[in-house]
């Protein structure tokens, strides 16, 4: 479903700022795949994702995604073929508008726009549907601003729009550190949830190693723009902690400063 085929990426190049942020680095995903993907910081993970979806060109190496060669396409040529949701609940919607328009928006992503009504009545049926999977209750505010909502709503909301087109690859970009762990463990369920259920094949950063451990069938661990580490089936599921903080030491050659790095 994705192959990463030795792509790097260096900013500022040739200046004082030059910043090597992915080095070479190669991942397969079959079909089907969850990975969960940790390091430190400034280990290259989000530049990953980031290329990935397009934001930025790389400086050499393969995107392909689904069978077709992304790597010169711009963002919005490959956004039909990918699902994201970021850090910050307030990115992914358009707060002044409503639920159901959000979700209109979402469902026609990838498609020619033509005069017609933003929300059809077959459409608003299949939304409500849809949003009462989430057990939220906001199968009952579907004309409320997506503004008024809270992170975690909106977060929730925005895995269904990212989810809702079905896309060949989800990217879930920290997409809990910036809600309370209560409501970071209920939009995890939700992922899992959606994933599962739809077959999606996934990459999710997570800064927490209980997370990264408990969901997906594989885990990756990053450093310095490489893949150091990658599990998955019953090593996985075997893994702990202090494994990972173990493993990091070895591969990488330095300690892990848990007050910077990984996880809580």
């Amino acid at each position: 479903m994705l192959d990463l085929n030795g792509i790097s990426k260096t900013f500022n190049p040739g200046t004082i700022n030059e910043k090597r942020a992915l080095h070479q680095l190669s991942l397969h995903l079959d079909p089907g795949d969850f990975v969960t993907v940790i390091g430190g910081n400034g280990a290259g993970k989000s530049t990953m994702l980031n290329a990935i979806a397009g934001v930025w060109p790389v400086d050499e190496g393969r995107i392909v995604l689904d069978g077709h060669d992304v790597t010169a396409l711009p963002e919005h040529r490959r956004a039909w073929l990918i699902g994201r949701v970021f850090q910050d609940p307030m990115m992914g919607t358009a707060p002044n508008m409503q639920l159901e328009e959000n979700l209109a928006l979402a469902k026609r992503r990838g498609q020619k726009r033509g005069l017609g009504w933003g929300v059809t009545k077959e459409e608003r049926e299949e939304y409500r549907e849809r949003l009462k999977t989430l057990g939220l209750g906001l199968e009952e505010r579907m004309t409320a601003k997506v503004g008024l909502l809270s992170g975690g709503q909106r977060q929730a909301v925005t895995l269904l729009m990212a989810s809702l087109r079905q896309p060949k690859l989800l990217l879930l970009d920290e997409h809990t550190a910036a809600l309370d762990p209560a409501t970071a463990a209920k939009v995890l369920e939700l992922s899992e949830q959606i994933v599962s259920e739809s077959h999606l094949t996934t990459l999710m950063i997570t800064h927490n190693m209980a997370d990264a451990i408990r969901h997906g069938n594989r885990l990756i661990m990053m450093d310095k723009g490489r893949i150091i580490l990658d599990v998955r089936g019953e090593e996985k599921k075997r893994l702990t902690k202090e494994d990972l903080i173990r493993k990091f030491a070895e591969l990488s050659g330095t300690a892990l400063d848990t007050d910077e790095v990984l996880l809580s």
